[in-house]
């Protein structure tokens, strides 16, 4: 029962639409109107600009931690990894917002962080590299959903499960991307320091 609970606790967590509420309180209007429409941080970049969007993306990453640990101090690394996949769900179909998300990829970052620090390390350096020198943060997303499995299964089979089920959730949510990139017309990078 305790389980359940922290299981949707952590999703709750996820819901909460950082992106969303800092546009606002920048005032930069209603995110899902704007750009791509999307309420991760790529988008408030578009919009306001790198600072706002790297608030977003550790705030993203911080509700995510939070239901980790939260885990972690139920059940260990594998329950804290499960809460963790319950937040990202919950960054990705937030009931708030008609479970209307983002795509995950700041919030699987917040698990990395908080359950492997060697693997959050990795992955942010694959990713950094490949977006930096394609133009694509999208492909360096994929890299990074085909890898923390790998990272996963070598702490424990319960987590790399667990990190199996975050990188296929977040590879579904960039489905539309991944099309794109094979068609060659996925949208770059646009770094905007100010807005």
């Amino acid at each position: 029962m305790i389980f359940a609970i922290a299981i949707i606790i952590s999703y709750l967590l996820g819901s909460i639409p950082m992106g969303l509420l800092i546009s606002r309180a920048a005032g930069k209007g209603d995110l899902r109107k704007v750009g791509s429409g999307n309420i991760g941080a790529t988008n408030v970049m578009r919009v306001g600009g790198f600072r706002l969007a790297a608030l977003t993306w550790l705030l993203d990453m911080a509700k995510t931690i939070a239901a980790v640990l939260i885990g972690m101090w139920l059940g260990g690394a594998a329950m804290g990894a499960w809460c963790g996949f319950a937040a990202v769900f919950g960054h990705c179909y937030p009931v708030w917002l008609r479970f209307r998300g983002g795509k995950g990829i700041s919030s699987l970052f917040g698990v990395l962080l908080a359950i492997s620090p060697v693997s959050f390390v990795f992955c942010g350096l694959e990713w950094l590299v490949i977006a930096l020198t394609s133009g694509y943060s999208s492909l360096g997303a994929v890299f990074v959903f085909c890898l923390m499995p790998a990272f996963g299964f070598a702490i424990s089979a319960d987590v790399g499960f667990a990190f199996l089920a975050i990188g296929l959730l977040c590879m579904w949510r960039h489905r539309a991307n991944i099309v794109r990139l094979l068609r060659g017309t996925e949208s770059k990078i646009e770094w905007k320091w100010k807005k």
